[in-house]
């Protein structure tokens, strides 16, 4: 299969609101992480901008019920978006949002999810940025307060409560270094 043309922003939304849209909560919340990402933009570079934004609008696609394979999201919009070509890059920041690493390992699923390399660096730090300060329902968060949030939701020995607890150091960090990277001179 040859690899797709990265979709624009607008082709992602698009794809995103049919897939999520019947989602509700869902929908809302990948509006609102697309928009926190195009917002965080001037943190990644100019070349990527895109790539962050189209990445935003696919991060949770995998909850899209007929998309659900193996039930853990980050894998699940991975595969399909593989399936329809795009690119490996774009496929990873999907499958690797947020720390999925922890949760993937919490699930049995990291050699799955080591089919896509997790990539390091900017594009990645603000794509997890722009969801773990974004709420279930759209609302704005600092992380520490979407952390609670969540922990509020799952117990806390709970797959998601482990996992999120162990991610924090890197979900944190990776929030700091896009601030960081926002307040530094053009």
């Amino acid at each position: 299969m040859t690899v797709q043309e990265r979709p624009g922003p607008a082709a992602a939304a698009d794809l995103a609101r049919e897939l999520l849209a019947p989602l509700g909560a869902r929908w809302t919340h990948t509006q609102q992480v697309a928009r926190r990402a195009d917002e965080l933009s001037a943190a990644v570079p100019e070349q990527d901008r895109d790539l962050l934004v189209v990445a935003a609008w696919f991060h949770d696609l995998g909850y899209a019920p007929g998309l659900v394979q193996t039930g853990f999201h980050p894998i699940d919009g991975a595969r399909y978006l593989a399936a329809r070509g795009h690119s490996p890059r774009l496929c990873a920041l999907v499958a690797h949002h947020s720390a999925a690493t922890f949760e993937a390992e919490e699930r049995d699923l990291a050699d799955e999810l080591a089919e896509w390399p997790r990539e390091e660096g900017p594009v990645p730090d603000a794509l997890w940025t722009a969801d773990m300060t974004t709420g279930p329902r759209g609302q704005s968060f600092d992380y520490a307060d979407r952390l609670a949030e969540i922990l509020a939701r799952f117990e806390p020995d709970s797959i998601v409560g482990r996992a999120m607890t162990r991610a924090r150091p890197d979900i944190a960090a990776a929030t700091e270094r896009t601030t960081s990277r926002l307040a530094a001179p053009a």
